[in-house]
């Protein structure tokens, strides 16, 4: 007898809504158990990416479920950003309607799948209820001096007009439009993680059953340094110094001035002021 898939599937699906049998009782005597998937952007459709990460959470929540956990196991949309706000553009639509339009659609494709999520804790990040808590945070963090404005050389995608990652340009182009990125010196907010970074590093030591390559990328993001601070003095200017901030000097012996850190300075030509060459100080010089 072949299986009817979209009418028993239907049928069980809504048997599990209806009872709510994925939801994580907040009274349970059982041991608990979190698992949380990455929320996926709700870009409007699943792709197989999808299906595969949100399958391999659901093994997991519901094997603990059978070894007697009582697991959370939630979803949310990693809404904002500006690739939403283009889109929206492109088809001439407001970004908060595009974006819910497309909420609504994965998560029926998702619910269609079968998996055992608690909806009833669905969120996505665009929704007041959730940002303003992050708010906060970064109004507690400003407070205590931990989140700071500055200028730095940033990866801007002229495409989606935003700022990428590292991790997010692939040869040369953004990882989601495609096009070159170009670098810019932008001002920007930062979080000041530096006062955190030795404690940041250690704790990550304690992850050994993370893998190694995230661990490494962590340590990268975490951007610790280690280096001195050298004054360069220039001969027959007023200028006491060429950069207070230059990189660290391997070895003590030889080192380097970037371009960034001359191009500023009152002693480079003007024609080479936006543009300027890499300038190496002679060996023992420095």
């Amino acid at each position: 007898m072949p299986y009817d898939v979209q009418n028993t599937e239907e049928k069980w699906q809504r048997l599990w809504e209806q009872h709510q049998s994925s939801a994580a009782q907040e009274d349970s005597s059982k041991p608990k158990y979190y698992v949380l998937s990455m929320f996926p952007y709700p870009s409007g459709r699943i792709h197989m990416g999808h299906v595969r990460n949100y399958t391999l959470g659901d093994v997991v929540a519901r094997l603990k479920r059978a070894q007697g956990f009582g697991v959370l196991h939630p979803m949310g949309w990693d809404a904002f950003g500006l690739p939403a706000e283009n889109a929206a553009r492109e088809r001439k639509i407001h970004p908060a309607k595009w974006t819910h339009e497309n909420i609504a659609t994965m998560r029926g494709e998702l619910k269609r799948m079968g998996l055992s999520i608690d909806w009833t804790r669905e969120f996505a990040t665009c929704d007041a209820t959730y940002y303003k808590h992050q708010q906060k945070l970064i109004l507690d963090f400003y407070k205590l001096g931990l989140a700071y404005r500055g200028e730095a050389m940033v990866n801007w995608d002229p495409a989606d007009e935003t700022v990428l990652a590292n991790e997010q340009v692939i040869e040369g182009r953004g990882w989601r439009s495609g096009v070159l990125v170009e670098k810019r010196k932008l001002s920007q907010w930062f979080f000041k993680i530096t006062a955190y970074a030795e404690d940041l590093l250690q704790s990550l030591k304690t992850l050994n059953r993370w893998p190694e390559k995230v661990r490494l990328m962590q340590e990268n993001w975490i951007g610790k340094s280690e280096g001195a601070k050298i004054l360069f003095r220039i001969i027959g200017t007023a200028a006491p110094h060429a950069n207070s901030d230059s990189p660290p000097l391997e070895g003590g012996a030889r080192g380097g001035v970037g371009r960034d850190a001359l191009k500023t300075q009152p002693f480079t030509p003007d024609g080479h002021r936006q543009t300027p060459p890499l300038y190496p100080l002679p060996q023992g010089e420095g």
